[in-house]
């Protein structure tokens, strides 16, 4: 099925549209969004599940309380893996989800993100020096820049200096992007398996750190995390914590490199850099689809019914920001444009806990790479480009670049 061939009367099998779809999905999410709000689809793991498109129809979906973000309120009949370990703040309600918020809300401040600021200017100026050290002007920004910069700051807030870090890589990409049940399965097992004994050793030898800080942290009644909740926060935060500024590194400086008229407006006013971020994440932000919601009763999602019991629900946020109702010309890059109302980091009780974290990485790593590099290239033919599987996280496997010494 190609790009532009959805129909009205089958169930459309994201499994099947191919590298076509991967590297452009928002032609398929157009045509569905052409035809109304709600669509039965197929996903790459083999669930059916109620696709949400549209801008109004997936902001009211976010707020939706008959959404349930529970694996318990899932139907048994879904052939799905949990995506995540332990309880978190992806899998769980109100009123637990806001006890778990408010606790990690405690520790997990503005004041704590903006004291890592020096810390992200240095070790983006380190992987920069050693990228640019290397022969022939060719590096993979991926593996040279967003990846170790995303990580590596997430593993100092987090106060773990010693993770396996390629291992816990390829367990995040095959626990969120596999099509294959038993591999993510396997993928956040052994992913549990490393966080248990991860906490277990910070309970021993707490620090300063954010992990250390949640172990320790009481609210006002002497309420705490339990064991299990850490494991899932600590899940949470490493996993969600570098795979969404890994892709919005890369993707952005993609959408920079594809479009030359707005990287020329960026190296002629670095101060459009916030803008351009907010730009980046609403054209081709990180996060495709969300995690899973569950219904658990029938809804009416902009006239369209839902069944209840158990239901899949996904809402695809990379329609919702591409959406000319609510974004005019929305296929158009353009890093002044006014983005306000984006839903890259979602709506409501679930929006993002790390966004601050994610922006001011993203702004430190993109204008340095655009002050380092002045004549900077995409290496590599767009269409050559490989793009992670899956609906949940969007982004270039690889992104081939190559720059050259001197003014551009």
């Amino acid at each position: 099925m190609g790009t532009n061939s959805v129909t009205a009367d089958v169930t459309v099998d994201f499994g099947a549209l191919g590298e076509e779809f991967l590297r452009n999905p928002h032609p398929v999410y157009a045509a569905l969004r052409a035809r109304g709000p709600v669509h039965r689809v197929r996903v790459p793991e083999g669930a059916e599940a109620w696709l949400v498109v549209g801008h109004e129809a997936c902001r009211s979906a976010l707020t939706d309380p008959t959404l349930s973000k529970s694996w318990k309120d899932a139907s048994p009949e879904l052939p799905l893996a949990r995506l995540s370990a332990g309880d978190n703040l992806l899998s769980s309600n109100p009123p637990d989800h806001t006890r778990l918020r408010r606790l990690v809300a405690k520790e997990f401040t503005p004041r704590r993100i903006e004291a890592l600021a020096p810390r992200v200017r240095a070790l983006t100026g380190e992987l920069l020096d050693a990228m640019l050290a290397r022969p022939g002007g060719r590096a993979d920004l991926v593996e040279a820049l967003s990846f170790p910069l995303a990580m590596g700051i997430i593993c100092e807030l987090l106060g773990v200096p010693s993770l396996d870090r390629a291992a816990f890589r390829d367990w995040a990409e095959q626990a969120l992007s596999s099509p294959d049940r038993d591999t993510r399965t396997a993928a956040t097992a052994a992913m549990t398996r490393y966080l248990v004994g991860m906490v277990d050793e910070m309970r021993a030898r707490p620090g300063d750190d954010l992990m250390s800080a949640l172990i320790r942290t009481t609210d006002e009644d002497g309420d705490r995390l339990s064991p299990d909740e850490l494991i899932g926060m600590a899940w949470l935060l490493l996993v969600t914590g570098f795979e969404t500024t890994v892709n919005l590194i890369a993707g952005g400086v993609l959408a920079l490199l594809r479009h030359p008229g707005q990287l020329a407006a960026l190296r002629a006013d670095p101060s459009l850099i916030d803008n351009a971020v907010e730009e980046m994440l609403r054209y081709e932000g990180p996060v495709e689809t969300t995690t899973y919601r569950f219904t658990t009763a029938p809804l009416d999602i902009a006239g369209s019914s839902v069944p209840g019991g158990g239901e899949l629900v996904l809402i695809a946020l990379a329609d919702a920001d591409r959406d000319p109702a609510r974004f005019p010309d929305p296929d158009r890059f353009d890093i002044r444009r006014p983005t306000g109302g984006h839903l890259a980091f979602g709506h409501g009780i679930h929006y993002c806990l790390g966004a601050p974290l994610a922006r001011l990485q993203a702004r430190t790593a993109i204008n340095a790479l655009l002050d380092r590099c002045p004549a900077l290239f995409l290496d590599t033919h767009p269409a050559d480009l490989t793009w992670r599987t899956g609906l949940l996280i969007r982004g270039p496997r690889r992104l081939p670049i190559r720059w050259l010494p001197g003014p551009a």
